[in-house]
């Protein structure tokens, strides 16, 4: 308990995973519901969401499979970009504790 309160031993695996999962999972589907929500009370955003779904609208049947094929891997680049981050940040603090203990038996 001392070590935690000391701040020589981290929770941050367990937290990070918790945010990560937030961030992968949880944030994209808010924002799907959310969207719906701003094309109902802001009119700049339907307008601009028409203003897209014409333009979509207006492509073939080729340029709408290579936007969808280019809009999913964006959105697999992004997914791939926040897991690498967590790593990052999951393997700093590990490093920390690895330290610590190399520390404590000198």
């Amino acid at each position: 308990m001392w070590d935690f309160l000391t701040f020589n031993s981290f929770i941050t695996q367990d937290v990070l995973l918790f945010f990560y999962y937030i961030g992968a999972l949880v944030i994209p589907i808010t924002l799907y519901y959310f969207r719906d929500y701003l094309m109902k009370n802001f009119s700049l955003f339907k307008t601009v969401n028409d203003k897209v779904k014409d333009f979509y609208i207006s492509l073939s049947a080729t340029e709408q499979k290579v936007f969808w094929i280019t809009f999913i891997t964006l959105f697999l680049c992004m997914e791939l970009c926040w897991r690498m981050i967590f790593e990052a940040m999951i393997g700093y603090f590990d490093m920390h504790d690895y330290l610590y203990e190399i520390s404590k038996k000198m």
